[in-house]
């Protein structure tokens, strides 16, 4: 089994039948289209880290099934080091790449939560859903997949649950049982990468009850189903990225987020990991964030270590040492690895499931989903701070006018500040801006979910009446002190 090349990926992908639409279009060829083809660079990377002797041990991993040789987001995640790894991973793909590479994120998470949850299901019904799970991921080790994992629901009326929404297909839902699979309809929205991949992981996107139980579902798709469309939103940097002279303008990376909508879509058997079992959907958002929240303080920092050289090059091009600005400089980093600490301390904290999947300790993994939902906008606000108003006012005028043959020179002219050449400070400058306005914004706040469920789970899973009898021990208080009961009124 030999690891997959990026011109490999490239033709996977450029043999799937166009369902990604922009702006009204279909798109043809997701990896030179201009509204699609900087997401696929971005996932390309990956690929050609996995065959860079520096970077390979981060990149690839040994199959637990077969012993061979695979790309590391096709893998089984079942120790500290292997979500540690993971952490390491996404660090590095921010650096090479300053955005998100969702299709090598969260389809690994997915995969890795429903081999704990299957097993579990399996012990319960005698279902054999571990089982088909295994088969699909032998054949994602064996292709060298890349996929996009998708949870989130429009949701509709948010003070209704699944089964009282007056359009039940505001969360995808199983509409039909049959012998040989499931058909299913709705939609998940603002799902990372999906033009990049080759497959999307489907989860239930919140904890169910068993009125809710046709909303239950786990299955795996095709990107390129039959019955799913798929239309990609549009972002700040959009015009930018679909002028196809602007090389200037933006990176050659960078995000798409698509909404994903499947009308009837048949599902075979064997791609099915969950159908109705409802009350391990609880399961699976526990297990699912706990990885999801701890290994984002790695996308953060990652992206924030990009902040950091483009604020040290903006004060240059400025005409100023990036020493004036040390201290903003030192308050980044530390924003960074507080992220990317708190990240790698809830994985060493962890727990081996049973089925052998590792998950982050919870209590620190959400921590630091409400760290990650605040420190990056202050490295943000500082990288804007540092960079001036050429960065922050969105007052910079565009690549094409820089290059004008009537009046581009007279633009330089003016741009040029410190040593470095005027379009090395427009292109510094407009990277910070991407960074911090543009496609290169991760989902730091609702990306994996909202602080404040964050803060729930650090609520139900901080014993706070063991710290009562600690403080009580220490003081000798042998009378206890428990809450007084809620006024009537």
């Amino acid at each position: 089994m030999g690891i997959k090349t990026r011109d490999e990926y490239l033709a996977a992908l450029r043999q799937m039948r166009p369902n990604v639409y922009k702006f009204g279009e279909l798109i043809e060829d997701v990896t030179t289209h201009p509204a699609t083809k900087r997401t696929v660079e971005s996932h390309a990377r990956n690929f050609d880290a996995a065959h860079d002797p520096e970077l390979a041990d981060i990149y690839i991993a040994t199959s637990i099934f077969t012993g061979d040789r695979i790309l590391r987001w096709n893998s089984m995640m079942q120790s500290a080091d292997d979500l540690i790894t993971n952490m390491k991973m996404k660090r590095q793909n921010y650096r090479r790449t300053g955005s998100c590479t969702g299709a090598v994120c969260v389809g690994w998470n997915a995969q890795n939560t429903m081999w704990a949850v299957t097993h579990d299901i399996d012990r319960e019904f005698g279902t054999d859903y571990q089982e088909r799970l295994k088969s699909w991921i032998l054949m994602a080790q064996r292709e060298g997949l890349t996929v996009a994992g998708a949870l989130t629901d429009p949701k509709g009326d948010r003070s209704l649950k699944p089964s009282q929404q007056p359009d039940p297909d505001t969360n995808l839902r199983i509409t039909e049982v049959r012998d040989d699979g499931i058909v299913i309809r709705g939609a998940k929205v603002m799902i990372c990468g999906t033009a990049a991949s080759h497959e999307v992981f489907l989860l239930p996107g919140g904890v169910y009850r068993e009125a809710d139980q046709d909303f239950a579902v786990a299955c795996v798709v095709p990107r390129d189903i039959e019955g799913l469309t798929i239309v990609e939103a549009t972002h700040p940097s959009d015009r930018r990225e679909l002028e196809e002279t602007a090389s200037g303008e933006v990176p050659d990376t960078g995000i798409t987020q698509g909404w994903l909508l499947f009308e009837d879509v048949f599902v075979p058997n064997e791609r099915v990991f969950m159908c109705r079992e409802w009350k391990y959907t609880t399961k699976v958002i526990q297990y699912f964030t706990a990885n999801y929240r701890a290994c984002i303080g790695a996308c953060v920092s990652g992206q924030g270590d990009v902040m950091i050289g483009a604020s040290a090059l903006m004060a240059r091009a400025n005409g100023l040492s990036s020493k004036t600005f040390m201290g903003k400089l030192i308050d980044m980093s530390i924003n960074n690895q507080v992220t990317y600490g708190l990240g790698a301390g809830a994985c060493a904290m962890g727990f081996q499931h049973p089925s052998g999947s590792f998950f982050a300790d919870p209590l620190t993994a959400h921590t630091n989903k409400v760290m990650v939902a605040t420190l990056p906008y202050e490295t943000k606000r500082l990288t804007q701070d540092i960079g001036g108003g050429i960065v922050e006012t969105g007052c910079m005028p565009s690549y094409k006018d820089l290059t004008n043959p009537e009046y581009g020179h007279l633009l330089k002219k003016y741009l040029k500040a410190g040593a470095p050449s005027a379009e090395t400070r427009f292109k510094a400058a407009r990277l910070s801006e991407w960074l911090t306005v543009g496609a290169g914004i991760p989902g730091c706040m609702h990306g994996g979910g909202s602080p404040d469920g964050a803060k729930l789970v650090v609520r139900f899973t901080t014993p706070m009446e063991e710290y009562a009898d600690y403080a009580r021990a220490l003081m000798g208080i042998e009378e206890q002190v428990p809450d007084p009961p809620k006024p009537k009124r």
